[in-house]
């Protein structure tokens, strides 16, 4: 959204291929309300709704999601990163991000 020179060429190449399907979890618009409201993160309040009118469908948390979270190893403290891997693991998704730690739990990630 803010053209962040972080964001691999793959990456957005994942993002922009139409064979794809864009997941905008319940998590991440979770995380970035809090990350807002605290003066941490300048995002647009109509972060979640820019994406999901770009494309992106919707993806909440389920209970499978929150017990997928049990089993995790605790390679990674962040409780909305575990969501996100979970997630990914029960969706047999793809995360992007560019946190190295959640290479540890072996689930795909793009970058």
């Amino acid at each position: 959204m803010a053209d962040d020179r972080r964001l691999t060429a793959e990456a957005s190449r994942c993002l922009t291929d139409p064979s794809n399907r864009a997941l905008l979890s319940a998590a991440v618009v979770w995380e970035v309300a809090i990350k807002r409201s605290l003066g941490k993160l300048d995002a647009p309040e109509a972060f979640a709704r820019t994406l999901l009118d770009a494309g992106a469908v919707a993806l909440p948390v389920t209970l499978a999601h929150a017990e997928m979270v049990e089993t995790l190893p605790w390679h990674h403290r962040d409780p909305f990163d575990r969501m996100l891997v979970a997630q990914a693991t029960v969706e047999g998704a793809v995360l992007l991000s560019g946190d190295e730690a959640l290479h540890a739990y072996g689930a795909p990630i793009v970058w």
